[in-house]
């Protein structure tokens, strides 16, 4: 009999336990779902969704920054400047896709006309030939005029899908100093055609290459061991070059030194 009490005692144990991990997860009682009410779970499910979706706002508008943080930038001719902090380059030195042979089989787009086409399967891509760099164009000078201490930079736009740039856009660069420093730009005062405008993203439009401006530094003697900083930003049109919030936005600045 003292047994069966101990067995009787065991199971009630048991059935309490189970009782209790049944109400936990569903009390009929009090209406309980884990332990809190329907209304309860309400004020969370909420505020995790009113969270996920602040973090997901503020990581969309982040990204959209970032596009246009990357606008516009320094290219590096890493052959000639092994200048290996920074983040974005390019060597024009060893890309063929500017290579006048190639340019010339993309068309003849109209010049100051953006080259829309929206409803074409097969996205025209406008020439941008090498040569239109002239001094910089690496062609009659290897060394891109390192070698003379009058260093050429090239900056490019970022292609941006469905970018339309209003009004005549082009690149001003300007020295942060007292003076005055003398560059060239090449093509004519930097400017940037809108035939290159709108691109179409890499699948609809995969041969597409943007157009580049190069700035010739035309430094002295005078300013040679001496580090130069410079801003270039993209004038002319509605693209913005003045946020105070972004320093990237619409423009770069970079530093050169030429020594002897």
């Amino acid at each position: 009999i003292t047994t069966g009490q101990k067995k009787t005692k065991m199971e009630k144990k048991k059935e309490e336990k189970q009782d209790s991990w049944k109400d936990f997860i569903y009390n009929p009682r009090t209406g309980e779902f884990l332990g809190r009410t329907a209304g309860s779970w309400g004020k969370r499910v909420y505020l995790f969704i009113y969270f996920f979706f602040s973090v997901l706002y503020k990581f969309t508008i982040r990204c959209k920054f970032y596009i246009y943080n990357l606008f516009i930038f320094f290219i590096v001719f890493c052959r000639l400047c092994p200048c290996s902090d920074i983040q974005a380059s390019f060597c024009l030195s060893s890309s063929s896709g500017y290579n006048d042979s190639i340019q010339e089989r993309n068309d003849l787009c109209m010049v100051g006309e953006y080259t829309t086409q929206d409803n074409e399967p097969i996205k025209k891509v406008c020439q941008f030939k090498r040569s239109t760099l002239r001094q910089c164009s690496g062609l009659p000078d290897p060394s891109f005029g390192f070698k003379e201490g009058k260093p050429c930079i090239i900056i490019k736009l970022n292609r941006v899908i469905g970018l339309k740039p209003e009004g005549d856009p082009y690149i001003n660069c300007t020295a942060k100093r007292a003076t005055s420093l003398q560059m060239q730009y090449f093509p004519s005062e930097g400017r940037l055609d809108k035939m290159f405008f709108p691109y179409y993203g890499k699948k609809s439009h995969p041969d597409y290459v943007q157009p580049l401006v190069a700035v010739k530094l035309l430094f002295t003697k005078e300013d040679y061991n001496i580090e130069q900083t410079v801003e270039c930003k993209v004038e002319g049109s509605n693209l913005r070059n003045d946020d105070e919030r972004d320093k990237f936005l619409g423009r770069v600045t970079f530093r050169v030194k030429v020594s002897e």
